[in-house]
């Protein structure tokens, strides 16, 4: 199966089941992390469903820097993918 075939898979199977729906689970990612920096910073930033998207993107790129992991380049295209898909909900 090649990393496109298990990212889809990924998205599409059974992570909704153990999650939520993506849209509601990225939206909850994204609030959380909005008022964290927002207490943090002192300002007011308001972060969406694709900022955590990309973020988790970012997050999977370090960790690959450091070792090469099919994971890591299954996971960001997943993420990449959710973008669509939440947009299209």
């Amino acid at each position: 199966m090649s990393i496109l075939d298990e990212a889809k898979s990924i998205i599409d199977g059974d992570r909704e089941q153990t999650y939520g729906s993506p849209g509601v689970n990225l939206r909850r990612i994204a609030d959380q992390w909005s008022c964290y920096l927002n207490q943090k910073y002192q300002q007011q930033n308001m972060l969406s469903e694709e900022d955590v998207c990309w973020m988790m993107v970012l997050l999977k790129m370090a960790r690959q820097m450091h070792t090469h992991k099919d994971d890591n380049l299954i996971d960001a295209i997943g993420y990449i993918a959710l973008i669509e898909k939440t947009k299209n909900a």
